[in-house]
């Protein structure tokens, strides 16, 4: 699979989407899933010490400025060279769709503009991009076969093998709640914030699954580069937040974070990559019920 913007994303517009006008004759295929995440950094050969040794998800060399760490057999967080300090960290997020190509279709019946084409990997992945209200880049992949190989010596260092959700920061919540909610079917799992009476995060499911996207909410416009990096995040799911912490100080990591229950009722530990986004290890079912709202579908792991 290539991360590459490609000349036909080239040519898409990246302003607002036009009003959606559902074609129900036309059918969506699922979506099951996140499939992971891009980003920017301005180091590669740090990020490859936190990633592969410290998180300890295996490598792959995908260009001269690029590489791709495996969360498990199909999912991954991929890292490029930045062109400059001054470019934002996060390029795309990708969530896994049984039919690239219907689901190509089923946006362009309802007024979304897509390439013209799905694309093929190598590995036999089929994908497209489109950019949603806000611009972010997202990315629907089709995959290939896959294998699942266990490292040389058998045994994991990784963190945790599933990437539960990814965020991103959003600014009107209704705007990007006609694209994930009305056209693609996601749907609302959990929403809460630091007081009980005010949203900071809704955690939006993908139609078909259990995964989710997180929209960080109520962040201006002169947000810090560490604030950017804490909201524009992934999560990878544990069974035991106190097993994930021993796991990535044994690889080396030297974080002063420590396991904290969140306002989800779940366990977690944010570590930060070299150039300050967040990666979350969260354990997959809370321990206690959240704040401000109740789960409204399946956990993760079950």
């Amino acid at each position: 699979m290539r991360l590459i913007i490609t000349s036909c994303l080239l040519a898409l517009s990246c302003s607002s989407v036009p009003s959606f006008a559902r074609d129900h004759q036309v059918q969506r295929p699922k979506i099951t899933g996140v499939a992971g995440i891009e980003l920017r950094t301005d180091d590669l050969a740090k990020s490859k010490h936190f990633y592969a040794d410290e998180m300890g998800f295996p490598v792959q060399q995908t260009g001269p400025d690029s590489l791709r760490f495996r969360v498990d057999g199909e999912q991954y967080i991929s890292v490029m060279k930045a062109a400059s300090t001054s470019e934002p960290r996060l390029v795309s997020i990708a969530f896994i769709t049984s039919d690239a190509e219907a689901l190509r279709e089923y946006l362009a019946a309802n007024d979304m503009r897509v390439p013209s084409k799905v694309e093929k990997g190598a590995d036999g992945d089929r994908f497209f991009e489109v950019v949603d209200p806000e611009d972010h880049r997202v990315r629907f992949i089709q995959y290939g076969k896959r294998t699942k190989k266990a490292p040389p010596d058998g045994k994991a260092q990784e963190v945790g093998k599933h990437m539960i959700h990814v965020g991103f920061i959003v600014h009107n919540q209704s705007e990007e709640d006609r694209f994930y909610k009305d056209l693609l079917g996601f749907k609302l799992y959990w929403h809460g914030g630091m007081k009980d009476d005010k949203t900071d995060w809704v955690d939006m499911q993908v139609p078909d699954g259990t995964d989710w996207l997180e929209y960080m909410l109520n962040i201006g416009p002169g947000a810090s580069h560490r604030t950017i990096g804490v909201m524009d995040h992934m999560a990878i799911g544990v069974h035991n937040i106190n097993a994930a912490y021993d796991r990535v100080k044994a690889n080396g990591w030297s974080g002063d974070s420590k396991p904290q229950l969140g306002r989800d009722g779940k366990w977690q530990l944010n570590l930060y990559d070299p150039d300050d986004t967040r990666i979350e290890a969260m354990e997959f079912k809370p321990s206690k019920p959240p704040c401000c709202s109740q789960y409204q579908g399946e956990h993760p792991g079950e």
